[in-house]
């Protein structure tokens, strides 16, 4: 699989968990000290987070970090 669709799925994997837990992308973003534009290029794909930065958004999703790490 390449790259850019892993990380594709990796930002499917966070919008959907986020969608779940009712968050906005603003609300993800100021709880994860992450800017909201940065959601959203995590979510589509097009930037790769430290790997910090995935334990944060896994933190403030109250999931584990190989949930939003599924078919990546």
């Amino acid at each position: 699989m390449s790259e850019k669709n892993r990380l594709k799925n990796l930002g499917i994997n966070i919008k959907s968990e986020r969608l779940r837990k009712n968050l906005s992308q603003e609300k993800l973003a100021e709880l994860t000290n992450i800017s909201r534009n940065s959601v959203s290029l995590i979510e589509t794909g097009k930037i790769n987070p430290t790997i910090l930065k995935l334990v944060d958004i896994a933190k403030v999703l109250e999931i584990d970090i190989n949930v939003l790490l599924k078919d990546v």
